[in-house]
């Protein structure tokens, strides 16, 4: 598995250059980490680890 910094910075490269922007591919990140982190609420079990290390890639997101 790749750390939460590797993974932000996979994620926004991948949505820039689908937008052609930076700023559009750190939103469409943030986008995509907060749909993945909502599919956990609703749930009666989810591994806390998995749901942790997405919300650290959301720091790393913010970061870049």
């Amino acid at each position: 598995m790749k750390t939460p910094k590797e993974e932000a910075i996979e994620l926004v490269g991948i949505f820039e250059l689908a937008t052609g922007s930076k700023v559009r591919g750190i939103g469409c990140a943030f986008i995509c980490i907060d749909r993945i982190l909502d599919a956990y609420y609703p749930l009666e079990y989810y591994p806390e680890d998995l749901k942790d290390y997405w919300e650290e890639v959301k720091q790393e997101i913010g970061k870049l």
